[in-house]
């Protein structure tokens, strides 16, 4: 197939699965360039893969026992620069100059790289924020904890008015009335402040509530019903923010980065759990993902459909959010395979809106929402069922500097190229780092 031809992709069409997770299969313009599996401490089955961050010739993975750092000045050659055993799910990660920071969103008896599950009836557990100071790569330095209510499930990097500090937007949910530090009503968030010239500083400085007589809780079919967020993406430029509420969407106004303000909400019947946003290079989109099943649940095949566990794009028109279509990967999953939306990243092609997506066993896919009534895959890279089953498949998949690099939960760290002519100019776009959740325009 040439390069830049549409791909025959037809809804309820099953290319031939793979036989294994040892087996590929993919799009013709989508090249596999490298794997780095799982090693050590980090290669159990629960061990996952997380979230992923960029700087410079530098990737940074997250994991339930800790976070790695790769050399990528050869993307096709990475390699391991450090591994830093540091237990605590997410382990989501985001960078800023020499600090790494890592949400801990399980409870702990202390906040130590060392400890050990701790209960969260006791008021002696931790969860929150790790920072570390990573100006030397090959040996990342513990800096400083801070504890924030309910834990950090994920956290999103927010550039201050100036270039002092750093805030962080912490998302944390599922509060009960057992917890010691995670009681109801949780409809917040956390912010932490980071003096980025004494990062031992950093603090909690607010906890604004976005729901104030309450979110989204009574619609039937929802995963969880609304107690904070789960994740949220920032447009600095704009001071825009977008978040995956659980059971709702909203638009933010962070004008005021210590007390940003929702300024317009959304549901949909369709969507079980809001889980992730991201804006167009605009502004003036958003994809929203629905988390169906949790990230557990077999939900890409001819049962649930091609609309449940979807992305729904949405136009901002006048500050508002207006519904446009919904997108799902459209190739069927085996049914040991859990499946769904989950994290991705624009590919910097000018004038167009083209994302790469993490759907776990789903594999990672790209696609064109350009016309945001008429979204359609350009491309895709998908393994087959791990055996015996299992929870795996690509976590992040995330465009950075001509390259996609997937964080996948069992198989480790993978780098593609797509060579495509819809797709081709991004490779010229450098970006000195990349927090995904920190959308600066290209």
């Amino acid at each position: 197939m040439v390069a830049g031809a549409a791909l025959t992709l037809v809804a309820s069409m099953t290319p031939a699965q793979a036989e294994s997770a040892e087996t590929i299969i993919k799009s013709p313009n989508v090249k596999h360039m490298a794997n780095l599996p799982k090693t050590g401490s980090f290669a159990g089955a629960e061990a996952f893969n997380s979230d992923l961050a960029f700087q410079g010739n530098y990737a940074f993975q997250g994991n339930y026992n800790g976070f790695t750092i790769y050399d990528i000045k050869d993307p096709a050659q990475p390699k391991v620069v450090s591994r830093v055993s540091c237990p605590g799910a997410q382990n989501d990660v985001s960078v800023q100059g020499d600090l790494l920071f890592l949400s801990v969103d399980s409870s702990r008896d202390s906040d130590s790289c060392k400890s050990d599950y701790g209960v969260p009836t006791s008021k002696a557990s931790w969860e929150g924020i790790r920072i570390f100071d990573i100006s030397d790569k090959a040996r990342p330095k513990y800096l400083k904890a801070v504890e924030t209510a309910c834990g950090s499930h994920t956290h999103t990097l927010v550039p201050a008015t100036s270039s002092k500090s750093v805030y962080l937007y912490v998302s944390s949910y599922m509060p009960a009335d057992i917890y010691a530090e995670c009681k109801p009503p949780h409809d917040k968030i956390s912010i932490v402040k980071v003096p980025l010239d004494e990062p031992t500083a950093a603090k909690v400085v607010s906890t604004p509530v976005l729901f104030p007589e309450g979110g989204n809780e009574q619609q039937e079919g929802l995963l969880l019903p609304t107690s904070g967020c789960h994740d949220i993406t920032v447009f600095p430029s704009k001071n825009l923010a977008a978040g995956a509420c659980m059971g709702d969407g909203v638009l933010m106004d962070i004008s005021d980065r210590e007390h940003p303000k929702v300024t317009a909400t959304v549901t949909d019947e369709n969507f079980a759990f809001w889980h992730s946003a991201t804006f167009n290079n605009t502004g003036t989109k958003v994809v929203f993902t629905d988390e169906l099943g949790g990230g557990l649940s077999v939900t890409c095949n001819a049962r649930i459909g091609g609309q449940r566990g979807a992305n729904a794009i949405f136009d901002i028109v006048d500050g508002r959010l207006t519904h446009q279509a919904y997108f799902k990967i459209p190739r069927h999953q085996a049914d040991t395979e859990n499946c769904v939306a989950h994290n991705g990243s624009l590919i910097p092609v000018k004038g167009k809106d083209i994302m790469v997506q993490a759907w776990y066993q789903g594999g990672v896919s790209i696609w064109d929402f350009t016309d945001s009534a008429a979204p359609k895959e350009i491309g895709y890279f998908d393994r087959g069922a791990l055996s015996p089953r299992r929870t795996g498949g690509s976590w992040s998949a995330y465009y950075y500097n001509g390259f996609i690099y997937s964080s996948d939960i069992q198989q480790g760290f993978d780098v593609l190229r797509i060579s495509d002519s819809r797709t081709d100019a991004a490779a010229k776009v450098r970006l000195k780092a990349l927090n995904t959740q920190t959308q600066l325009p290209f």
